[in-house]
């Protein structure tokens, strides 16, 4: 059968439903969950301050949060069930702090939507003509997996660092993490990490860290944005923003998979995202990608076996679109716990990844590249407005081409 050029050929989505039913578990909805709350806590916050930074009316503020979550959701949930591989569908983090400094120098909203909507043709017509995919096939894998080593390394430093700066809360939810881990009979059918999040939460509540917050349950009203086209807010916002979608941010979740062992839809990542991207549009919300921590979370061994991890990407699917519809709920309710709670929570689930991660960058050829391509990734430091983790790879191959020339030889495809 002959693919379409803009998607790879996928599932029956009914029988993925019933793939579903058949084999649900706690720890495939447990994972979705704790993805879901990873991505909607913190993350959700830097979306509210950059329309704080804008001066954007709460009715939009709600209306950006309402569209990010819900389309999301809905895209991730398409894919998980297309392609059964645990993909998840996101929006930029770093975009959102790029917007806001955007929106603070005098740029309208308007014209934001504007430079996302030209920003998803782009995309998609890059997709369409395979360029996408091509660029994809030829990085070499071990300095991918180096950019996303370098990527996620903080949330692995940032769970030991809160362990050992508050022992009597996240101490103990690494200890019990581990010890749990290590009782199969347990472990097989409640993942640790599910534990340790209950845990934690219940020593945060009796050490009085958590915050009483009046919450207001409400459906989000999404607001209509017209889009303007404006030739200096596509360079100045436009650039840099599509070098976050395309270079960095679906790269990530992309070496994610590769690390797992999965074999990616390069094209579909790409198009479903840009899809959601123009839904996102018309109520505020900005660029889609795909989320490289969330889908690490999914595709870890909490989610179960590797073959129907995807579920656990489902239902983070289902949760988003209910944070999406409780909009603003969901950014009230985010300041109950200390952001170190999820940081810990997502630094725990992400613990096999971070191995598989690490020994597919280091094990193979174009180690010296991977090795730039990780520090050059954990560094965290823009150039010319585009993220570290583009010119990770950039840096990685530079490196691998004066030191490493033999490893190109034969060039292997990734994907």
């Amino acid at each position: 059968m002959r693919e379409n050029i803009l998607m790879e050929n996928g599932y029956n989505i009914l029988g993925s439903f019933k793939e579903i039913f058949r084999n649900l578990s706690l720890p495939r909805i447990t994972t979705g969950l704790i993805g879901a709350l990873f991505s909607s806590m913190g993350p959700g916050m830097i979306v509210m301050n950059a329309a704080k930074q804008g001066h954007l009316p709460d009715s939009i503020a709600v209306s950006w949060i309402f569209a990010i979550f819900f389309f999301a959701g809905l895209a991730t949930m398409f894919i998980s069930l297309y392609y059964r591989t645990p993909i998840v569908i996101a929006y930029s983090i770093p975009g959102a702090v790029l917007i806001g400094k955007y929106l603070m120098a005098g740029g309208s909203i308007n014209q934001a939507v504007g430079v996302y909507i030209v920003i998803a043709v782009v995309v998609l017509i890059l997709t369409g003509t395979g360029v996408i995919k091509k660029v994809i096939e030829h990085i070499p894998l071990p300095i991918m997996l180096g950019m996303v080593a370098g990527v996620l390394l903080s949330y692995g430093i940032n769970t030991f660092t809160s362990a050992l700066k508050m022992p009597s809360v996240y101490g103990l939810m690494v200890v019990i993490f581990f010890v749990w881990y290590y009782l199969k009979n347990f472990s097989s059918k409640i993942p640790g990490v599910v534990v340790a999040l209950v845990i934690g939460a219940i020593m945060l509540k009796v050490s009085g860290l958590t915050k009483p917050v009046p919450i207001l349950w409400e459906i989000s009203k999404p607001v209509f944005i017209s889009p303007q086209f404006d030739i200096k807010s596509l360079i100045e916002l436009g650039i840099p923003l599509f070098f976050m979608v395309v270079g960095v941010q679906n790269v990530q979740a992309i070496g994610v998979l590769l690390s797992r062992g999965y074999n990616p839809p390069v094209n579909a990542m790409y198009t479903v995202p840009s899809v959601a991207t123009f839904l996102n549009a018309i109520f505020a919300g900005h660029t889609a990608v795909t989320a490289g921590p969330s889908t690490a979370i999914c595709s870890s061994d909490i989610a179960g076996q590797k073959e129907y991890r995807w579920i656990a990407s489902f239902f983070e699917g289902i949760f988003w679109v209910i944070v999406g519809l409780l909009a603003k709920v969901g950014v009230e309710s985010a300041s109950l716990a200390p952001p170190e709670f999820m940081q810990v929570v997502a630094g725990l689930a992400m613990f096999e990844v971070f191995i598989s991660v690490f020994d597919g960058a280091f094990s193979q050829k174009f180690r010296k590249g991977a090795m730039v391509s990780f520090f050059v990734a954990a560094s965290n430091v823009s150039l010319l407005n585009v993220g570290a983790p583009f010119w990770a790879i950039v840096f990685g191959i530079l490196v691998s081409v004066i030191t490493e020339r033999g490893d190109f030889r034969p060039v292997t495809s990734n994907v």
